[in-house]
Parts: C-alpha cells; structure tokens; sequence
C-alpha cells in the first residue's frame, strides 16, 4: 500500500505536507469525485472484506468503488498515512420508511481535528447527500455547500446530521418536483456520538448487510459519483445526472432508463468502473 498510488487513483498531486484543512479538502473532494459510492459487488457474486489491504487493492488497484465502510475506511487510512489527527466514528442512518434511526450502528464516518476544531469528513454517504467539503462540528449552525446546507444539532452527546433539501426540476415535467414524499425540506441523514471506533466494530455489520434480504443494498445496485457540477447516479438500470443549483434553490434533474448492454458501458465511460463478473 503506498499513499503515492493512492493520490494517482484520485489524481492529486498537489503538496501534502501540511496536514491542514485546505489539504484535507483538497483531498477530499478528489477522493468523492473518483471513488464511487457503490454496491456493486453484492450483486456481482463478489464477498465485501472488511480489511485495508483488500479495501485498498479493490479501489486503489482494480479502480472500483465501494459503500461507506470501504471509502470512509481507506480515506482513514489516507488520512492517517499523512499525519492528520483522525478517528472513525460510528453513526445510525435515519431510514425515512420506517420514519425512525437504525437501533443498530449502521454508517462509518470520520473526526479530524486540526488546531483544535473538530471536522466531520464523511465519502461514504453518496448520491445527493454527499458533503463535497469537511463539516465543521459545531451544533445548530447552517453549514453552506453547493449540494445545499448542512447542519449538526446535539444533544445530551448524540449528534443529528440533516440537510436541507432543494426542489428537483426534471425536464419532462411541467412542475418541480421534490423527489420525496417526507413533509417539510428536512432530510434526517444519521446520528452518531463522539466514542472513537475500530474498523472491526463493524465486521458484523459488514457481514450482515450483505446477507440480510431486507436491506436496501441488497434489493438495488447502486453507484453514485459527484462530479464538478453535481453527481451521477447508476441504481439498477435507471442512470441520473444532477446538476446542482440549476436555479435557484433547484437542482436539474435528468433521468434515462438503460439497456444491458448500457448498463456495462455507462458503468466504465461515467463512473471509470470495469466489472470483473457480470452484474445481476
């Protein structure tokens, strides 16, 4: 494992000598913009280790993505090679069909601190609730991004991250439309506290996600990418492509149905993914 291969996967190849914030943004946002938020292997027949070296040969080496316990994983590993002072968290998603938190631990995210504030830089989420910068942990403050505003409450030491959502305007239709039928422009993302984890907290969650018939993951194959403007997003055969901002408070939305064969070739010209077995 070498962090030079490492930057090369990412295309950074800018100075790292300072372990600060512009350097952990910098890195960062070419980490979200390279790697992709993906499940692919799940549905691939492929077994998910959760382990750095595997982690590292399968995003780094064969150029694949992976879901937040690999990218967030190998980014600690990145991060720590070069000096920053960073821990991995533990966090429980808000599941918006049940209207309720996981009662499990269920996402891995990361605390950098640098000159004594705390960040939360987190490449696992994907799709449009993807910070595209670290988030400064502060309670109750509107955090202002182009994917849109994100904000940190606390209370009694359990942190709620939520972002606000933007209206969607999709071409083919005459009105905008909000995508999702939660009231209010709220979007609950997860709830963590501050106890510092290990990546073998979550060996179990790792096995049973790819095992339990219930889980989201299992039912759809999804990659998501965040590009210069906004993100593509790959979730069984329907491909989508954002574009942040397109109006004000409105983010363009375009969406097209692929075919097989679309499918494979839409994978590798947008995503930069090349599958080693055939996707289900």
């Amino acid at each position: 494992m070498n962090i030079q291969e490492y930057f090369a996967r990412i295309s950074y190849n800018e100075s790292h000598k300072d372990a600060d914030l512009q350097t952990l943004t910098v890195i960062f946002q070419h980490h979200i913009r390279a790697i992709p938020f993906e499940n692919l292997s799940m549905h691939c027949g492929e077994t998910i280790e959760l382990d750095i070296q595997a982690t590292y040969n399968k995003i780094v080496r064969k150029k694949r993505g992976g879901w937040c316990l690999e990218t967030n994983h190998l980014l600690f590993w990145a991060l720590e090679e070069l000096g920053f002072d960073v821990c991995i968290l533990g966090g429980n998603c808000y599941e918006p069909a049940e209207r309720a938190y996981a009662a499990e631990m269920n996402h891995i995210l990361l605390k950098v601190v640098i000159k004594g504030n705390s960040y939360i830089v987190d490449a696992g989420f994907g799709g449009t609730y993807q910070s595209w910068q670290p988030l400064i942990l502060i309670s109750g403050k509107d955090q202002h991004q182009t994917p849109g505003i994100f904000r940190f409450m606390e209370d009694n030491g359990t942190w709620y991250f939520e972002k606000v959502k933007r209206k969607h305007y999709i071409p083919e239709q005459s009105e905008p439309a909000t995508g999702t039928p939660e009231p209010g422009n709220i979007r609950k993302m997860y709830t963590f506290t501050l106890e510092p984890r290990h990546i073998n907290d979550f060996q179990e969650l790792n096995t049973n996600l790819q095992v339990s018939p219930d889980n989201i993951l299992q039912k759809k194959s999804i990659c998501s990418l965040q590009t210069p403007e906004g993100i593509y997003a790959l979730v069984g055969w329907t491909f989508t492509k954002m574009k942040y901002n397109y109006m004000e408070d409105t983010d363009l939305v375009q969406i097209t149905t692929l075919t097989d064969e679309e499918v494979e070739k839409t994978l590798k010209d947008k995503f930069g993914v090349v599958l080693e077995n055939k996707l289900v």
